[in-house]
């Protein structure tokens, strides 16, 4: 086994940091597009809390799939398989 190079502990560096931040934002932008109804309407206090807690967990399952997607297809990646 290959040992890595500066260059390819950078890359997996950025890689990490750019899997990471790309799945909050996609979160952010789920939790919000489910709960921001919630938030402009009149809604019950029960409705209110159930879309919260939808929002949530459909917010978490977007982020595990963000970084998952991210870093397979990083690790997939021909030049990634060394010599």
């Amino acid at each position: 086994m290959a040992r890595r190079t500066q260059a390819d502990r950078d890359a997996i560096t950025i890689e990490i940091g750019y899997a990471f931040v790309s799945g909050c934002v996609a979160a952010a932008l789920t939790f919000g597009a489910v709960y921001g109804p919630a938030l402009v309407f009149e809604l019950s206090p029960t409705a209110g809390a159930a879309l919260k807690l939808a929002a949530g967990v459909l917010a978490g399952a977007v982020f595990l799939f963000r970084i998952t997607h991210v870093l397979w297809r990083f690790a997939r990646r021909p030049e990634n398989y060394g010599p």
